[in-house]
């Protein structure tokens, strides 16, 4: 999961500095000299929401962020450039208080004028519960599949995606947080269900589709504000 955040992080930066080189590890005399390190520095808990709580199955990534190039003026405007960008992404969080000497004593590393970028890493969460609609009764015809996607509390989710990527169908929901794709072939053709909202995904597998009863109902466990 954390080397999918470097990828992610190496190709944030290269979006910005896109002649400038950029490496993972130590900043050492080549990355301080010419171009971007990114440097991961420690792990960390995920943030607090409003209710008190913390995220499951997630946590936090904490990058040091050094910058050289040929000249000092233009280290220093890409620099600029990089804490502006990430003070503008909702996914990053910008840390820009002092850099203890401390820390560079134990890189063995110059001090410089840098910052720490700290960057949510999650995953996937497990099924947990999905209330299915049987999609056949004794043949194959096509048929409805409705549902209904929550949140905490069941509180509806409006507008999260809904998709059967086999089928190359997709919908998003209503205000009520309802779903609706009107005619489908049999549930063996399906492939899996892809719900995502507001960050997070589940993925229901066609077999579940085919059991029970009743409207189909997914509760994500998204993210509180």
């Amino acid at each position: 999961m954390i080397d999918e955040v470097d990828l992610r992080m190496k190709a944030w930066v290269g979006r910005i500095a896109t002649e400038a080189p950029v490496y993972l590890g130590v900043p050492d005399r080549e990355s301080l000299d010419r171009g971007v390190c990114l440097y991961l520095l420690e792990l960390g808990p995920a943030p607090l929401t409003r209710a008190g709580k913390r995220g499951g199955l997630q946590f936090t990534v904490c990058y040091l962020v050094t910058v050289g190039a040929e000249t000092p003026e233009r280290a220093h405007r890409l620099l600029g450039d990089l804490v502006f960008a990430a003070m503008s992404d909702k996914e990053l969080e910008v840390d820009l208080s002092p850099v203890p000497a401390a820390l560079w004593a134990g890189l063995r590393s110059v001090p410089r004028p840098a910052f720490r970028l700290r960057v949510q890493v999650r995953k996937e969460r497990p099924l947990a519960e999905v209330r299915c609609l049987s999609l056949v009764d004794g043949v194959s015809t096509p048929a409805p599949l409705l549902g209904r996607v929550v949140g905490p509390g069941d509180v509806p989710i409006r507008g999260a995606w809904v998709a059967l990527p086999e089928l190359q169908l997709s919908t998003r929901t209503d205000a009520q947080g309802q779903f609706h794709f009107p005619r489908l072939p049999p549930v063996e053709s399906l492939g899996r269900l892809e719900v995502r909202a507001e960050g997070e995904m589940l993925a229901v597998e066609s077999e579940v589709l085919a059991t029970g009863t009743a409207p189909l109902i997914i509760r994500m466990l998204v993210k509180e504000e």
